[in-house]
């Protein structure tokens, strides 16, 4: 049984006449006879059955019919299926968000003001390279020379999220080394900033004592609001820090900031999409780190 037999046997099943059959399938009747006998042959059944001038469809005919029909219909819309799925991936950016991602989501509420049919896969998965944009972080990066245009790289002042009680009220600065016997509220999820600030109190001496992590960073601000501990927060990247019952103060010993790293991959046969968000997302970024 093979495919063009399936398409003849499904046309004269439809015309019940071997002759017109022939014509609309541009090939000769014998041809088509001789097709039609083989498979009713391969089957050890008879398909058709004479009727006056025309044929008719045994049981077993109808049985293959309504057996070979739809799945003939959906082998010839296969082409048109894959070519929907080729224009849907390419309008499709995948991002492995790994730091950064306030930033990432404000960016992309922007873009998809002006650009609705893009359509935005997050993930956070340190070991794959299956994605079309990354952004991570790091304490140092150093930027290569080659391919610079698919890296971007911004530096990051890390501040201290203090209660604005007595203690800490009316300050402006802070060395980590006065607040080794603090408890710290971190963000649960965020390893690779655990790390890097983790790195800051070692340059002083000292292991962080994490007394909560939530991975809500609202959820952070509240805790620290509510006198209840410490914790590092990025300039910018987790977004504005508001609210009368928090300070940001500038870390003045050790220097603690972070890098964070941009990445644009090239994973796809139109890679259009991909490389025009990674232009905005370089504009946006500029723009909301000045």
């Amino acid at each position: 049984m093979d495919f063009m037999q399936i398409k003849y046997f499904l046309e004269v099943a439809e015309s019940q006449h071997v002759t017109n059959s022939a014509k609309k399938l541009h090939i000769a009747q014998p041809a088509l006879t001789k097709s039609i006998h083989r498979f009713e042959d391969e089957l050890g059944v008879p398909l058709f059955t004479p009727k006056g001038r025309n044929i008719i469809l045994t049981e077993y005919g109808k049985f293959m019919q309504s057996k070979l029909e739809p799945l003939i219909k959906e082998l010839e819309d296969i082409p048109n299926q894959l070519q929907t799925r080729i224009r849907l991936e390419n309008e499709t950016i995948h991002l492995n968000v790994l730091s950064a991602s306030t930033l990432m989501t404000e960016a992309i509420i922007v873009y998809k003001r002006t650009h609705p049919n893009i359509n935005f896969q997050l993930l956070q998965n340190s070991e794959s390279d299956l994605y079309d944009i990354g952004i991570t972080t790091r304490m140092f990066y150093k930027f290569p020379e080659e391919n610079a245009k698919d890296k971007f790289v911004y530096t990051e002042k890390i501040f201290l999220a203090v209660p604005d009680n007595e203690k800490y009220h009316g300050k402006k600065s802070i060395s980590l080394d006065e607040v080794r016997n603090e408890g710290f509220i971190s963000l649960l999820g965020s390893k690779q900033m655990r790390l890097i600030c983790d790195r800051f109190c070692h340059k002083v001496g000292f292991q962080p004592k994490v007394i909560f992590e939530s991975d809500n960073l609202t959820s952070v601000k509240n805790m620290i609001g509510a006198n209840l501990g410490i914790g590092f927060w990025p300039e910018h990247t987790w977004g504005k820090l508001e609210g009368e019952n928090v300070l940001l103060l500038e870390i003045s010993s050790p220097v603690c900031q972070r890098d964070i790293l941009f990445t644009c991959n090239h994973n796809k046969s139109d890679n259009s999409n991909v490389e025009d968000f990674f232009r905005f997302l370089r504009e946006y970024t500029e723009l909301v780190m000045r």
